[in-house]
């Protein structure tokens, strides 16, 4: 999830994390993180706290005034909560539709750039 501030709406930060905040915590799923009073102060979430509690990294790039929040890890004990890749359709080399469904079983590894 990319911010640009520490602090966000609860709506921005549920739909950008799958996290739901909640009286109880933080809810994803069947699992639910009690969080910290100060995590929600005035209806905002604190994304320092938040993030610590369920292991999230944070990347700040102050030169463009950037927050980048990573998955959880504290709390599924993986980098990555799926190892499941959405479908993805793209022109081969030679102009054929190309499906990634096509290796499922296979280990991929899937390299995305762009030039900005």
């Amino acid at each position: 999830m990319i911010l640009t501030d520490l602090t966000t709406d609860v709506r921005t930060f549920e739909s950008g994390t799958g996290w739901a905040i909640k009286p109880e915590g933080a809810c994803k799923a069947e699992i639910c993180v009690s969080l910290p009073t100060d995590a929600t102060p005035s209806g905002q979430v604190d994304v320092r706290v938040v993030a610590r509690t369920l292991g999230m990294p944070i990347a700040r790039d102050d030169e463009h005034g950037l927050v980048a929040l990573g998955p959880e890890t504290a709390v599924t004990g993986r980098a990555l909560t799926t190892a499941s890749a959405p479908e993805l359709e793209l022109p081969d080399l030679a102009g054929h539709r190309f499906r990634l469904s096509s290796l499922r079983g296979q280990k991929v590894v899937l390299l995305a750039w762009a030039s900005w």
